[in-house]
């Protein structure tokens, strides 16, 4: 079998075990429209758009997300990318045990990550913030451990959220070095809990879609609203809390990408700009890693639909 990063354009009749992660029905235009299938295959080595023409009534009704299947096809250069052409198709399995020898992880372990991001926990110096940050973490590190960070776009594979947070704290830490006036304890604090409502909008690490809370409220009510829970709960109170608070709300930066209100310390500004700018390398990572050198990717329409090109040298 071959590994969906391995397949290129030219290459015809591969055969490739996957997950399907999203299924489209559509219709071709002309006076004799038939049903075709908008499929995106994964394994955990990456993902694939394919294409199903002239699919039938039975494919269309069979052929869902979470479905492992075995495709052979042609590979195609469409849109700057690679697509496959669907020539047979067949159902694999529906079990949740073989789905997850499909998904990608995060580059490290899930453990040792969490193990980190404790250790970050324990350098916040205010009492008042170590304990609602630790009480809060504890209660989610089962679901952080294993969740996306996102449905796509940016570390969607098992254990994403966790690594995303981890990489943040890391280049947190960095900074607070470079720039000793930012107050380490909040922004540690704002990092550790500002995707935390995640495991409550998104349904799990497997195909992940959007709970009926995840699009009503979003990840960002939910986290600060399970902040201010907590700190009444545990008769926590003071500027700390709605400092806290605030970073959560603002850390998407503008009202347009979500953020009810903008940042307005310094230490919301900052996590603003480390989640940016973790979030937006690792869309760039995923867009070059089947690039060749020399060329450049299809447009990523996370990052103003602009195409970028992998330099030849080293």
């Amino acid at each position: 079998m071959n590994k969906i990063i391995e397949l290129k354009p030219g290459d015809e009749g591969v055969l490739i075990e996957a997950l399907i992660n999203r299924v489209v029905t559509g219709k071709t235009n002309g006076a004799n429209r038939s049903t075709y299938l908008s499929i995106t295959l994964q394994d955990k080595t990456g993902t694939i758009d394919a294409k199903l023409w002239n699919a039938s009534n039975e494919q269309v009704e069979q052929l869902k997300a979470g479905c492992v299947v075995q495709v052979m096809g042609d590979i195609i250069k469409y849109n700057e990318d690679r697509q496959m052409k669907i020539i047979k198709i067949k159902i694999a399995s529906t079990d949740a045990n073989e789905q997850v020898k499909f998904l990608k992880s995060a580059p490290e372990d899930a453990g040792e990550l969490i193990k980190e991001i404790y250790g970050y926990i324990d350098q916040i110096d205010n009492q008042k913030l170590h304990q609602l940050v630790k009480t809060i973490f504890n209660r989610y590190v089962d679901k952080l451990s294993i969740y996306p960070a996102a449905s796509k776009n940016h570390h969607e594979y098992v254990s994403g959220l966790a690594y995303h947070t981890c990489s943040m704290l890391r280049i947190a830490n960095a900074i607070c070095e470079l720039y000793p006036s930012l107050n380490k304890d909040l922004l540690f604090s704002g990092i550790t809990l500002h995707d935390l409502g995640k495991t409550i909008e998104l349904s799990g690490p497997v195909v992940p879609e959007y709970t009926v809370e995840g699009k009503l409220l979003g990840h960002i009510s939910i986290s600060q609203a399970i902040i201010k829970e907590t700190a009444d709960e545990m008769h926590i109170s003071g500027e700390e809390v709605v400092l806290l608070q605030h970073m959560i709300l603002a850390h998407h930066g503008k009202n347009e990408y979500g953020s009810p209100v903008l940042p307005q310390i310094k230490e919301a500004e900052v996590l603003y700009l480390i989640d940016n700018m973790d979030a937006r390398i690792n869309m760039l990572d995923k867009a070059l890693e089947t690039v060749e050198p020399g060329s450049f990717s299809k447009r990523v329409f996370a990052l103003e639909n602009r195409a970028f090109y992998k330099p030849k040298i080293d």
